[in-house]
């Protein structure tokens, strides 16, 4: 897999843009950037598409910038020319595979069934767009694929919004996510760009699907965590006896001996543990290296490396 198309998968979310203006799309892609999501794929659906992408490469040669709906060799040709990072295509054209190929361009075509799949298998690819998706079973059909195609991750796109989004994110065969209603046209044209920065951050924290795991609090001893257990028990949290803590239900958990924390640890469940670094790390924080657990080479477990409140703060994998 292309560095590229890595780095696409730990943003994890794709604005499909179509654009009628080029001269709005330096102002689009600011937008894009203050709501964190520094990408976009600009669908060839316009005759504005190449002057766009030319004009956020120029401004903005940080983000990753890709060409969609390129439909012919011709139209991937310009969006190469005009500075594209990667290609989406809606359907599998071989000739347009090819040429990217070829030519060291990161493409990713799309299919919808068993056969469209072997069909990239064939190219030497492992990311392909499932589309249209919901009109193609959703996740349903994504999970069906997961069984013989292992190896192969997918960019779903069409009918996803900001209510189902988590329902793909939770897809360990899910590589990124492509939606367009954080950026619709009539935002676009307006120039609302405030409100295009705001929901492109309510989607980024949707796609994440952060939530509370449990509480973790430091004991000085065994005998202070019994004694601190016995009083979560007033408020009806069944403790269970572990080697190194005690859980009252599955929301508390007492150390007993102090752990990582100046007062405790607090654990959130996400849905990729890997994406969820890489957005976290723009903010300060890192995984402790030491702290990671995997399981077929996905990450399940990782404290991060700065306190919030006295507490240490680790992320968990979400089932």
């Amino acid at each position: 897999m292309s560095e590229i198309l890595e780095k696409l998968g730990l943003i994890g979310l794709v604005p499909v843009v179509k654009i009628e203006d080029a001269s709005k799309a330096e102002k689009l892609a600011s937008a894009l950037v203050a709501g964190g999501l520094p990408c976009a794929e600009v669908t060839f659906r316009t005759d504005a598409a190449a002057d766009a992408i030319r004009a956020v490469t120029a401004a903005f040669p940080q983000m990753l910038v890709g060409a969609g709906t390129v439909i012919n060799v011709d139209y991937a040709k310009k969006a190469k020319k005009a500075g594209a990072k990667f290609i989406v295509s809606p359907g599998f054209n071989p000739k347009v595979v090819d040429w990217c190929l070829e030519n060291d361009m990161p493409v990713v075509p799309g299919v919808n069934n068993p056969s469209g799949v072997e069909a990239g298998l064939e190219k030497g690819l492992s990311v392909l767009k499932f589309f249209p998706a919901e009109q193609s079973g959703g996740v349903g059909m994504l999970s069906a694929l997961a069984g013989p195609f292992p190896q192969v991750s997918f960019m779903p796109t069409g009918g996803i919004n900001l209510h189902n989004l988590a329902d793909y994110a939770k897809c360990a065969n899910v590589h990124a996510i492509g939606g367009s209603w954080m950026v619709k046209s009539d935002l676009i044209e307006s120039e609302n760009w405030e409100e295009i920065s705001r929901l492109c951050r309510e989607a980024v924290t949707a796609l994440h699907g952060f939530a509370p795991a449990h509480i973790g609090i430091n004991a000085k001893n065994e005998q202070d965590a019994q004694n601190i257990s016995k009083l979560f028990e007033l408020f009806g949290f069944a403790p269970k006896q572990g080697t190194a803590s005690i859980f009252n239900d599955s929301v508390i958990e007492v150390m007993k001996k102090p752990g990582r924390g100046t007062c405790g640890h607090i654990a959130l469940k996400c849905w990729n543990v890997e994406r969820a670094l890489f957005y976290l790390k723009q903010f300060g924080f890192n995984a402790v290296e030491e702290t990671i657990k995997k399981e077929k080479n996905r990450i399940t477990f990782a404290y991060l490396d700065k306190e919030i409140g006295g507490f240490a703060v680790h992320l968990v994998r979400a089932k």
